[in-house]
């Protein structure tokens, strides 16, 4: 089964920086348009930054030039390099990927897969 797995979040004060790490594991022939989503309490879910196969990125206007995406293919894994935070980049940051699997050696169209998210807070 696929999964995908957040981890760097946690408390930073404000000017701060975290690197977010989003690992895929499971039956992955192909892991394509990563993106990292946030949900801040009573908050909509927004955007944060997104990637393609290309390595084209797009950011929300929120990121303000502080945030970079980057992904290793070779490891299944995407990142948010985050510097210069604050108070506002508090929330919940989700990583999400379209994945193609293979099952019982078939290879199946691109579905997509969602971590269990990590929290950022952003506080002193």
């Amino acid at each position: 089964q696929v999964q995908l797995v957040e981890s760097g979040g946690g408390l930073v004060q404000p000017g701060g920086s975290l690197r977010l790490s989003c690992a895929a594991s499971g039956n992955i022939f192909y892991v394509d348009n990563w993106s990292w989503y946030r949900q801040a309490p009573g908050m909509q879910r927004e955007l944060v930054a997104a990637i393609n196969s290309a390595a084209d990125t797009k950011y929300a206007d929120s990121t303000e030039g502080r945030f970079t995406i980057s992904r290793d293919n070779v490891k299944n894994t995407m990142y948010l390099q985050m510097v210069r935070l604050k108070p506002q980049d508090t929330a919940v940051y989700y990583c999400t990927a379209q994945i193609s699997t293979i099952v019982d050696g078939l290879l199946g169209h691109p579905d997509d897969y969602w971590g269990q998210g990590t929290q950022v807070t952003v506080s002193s």
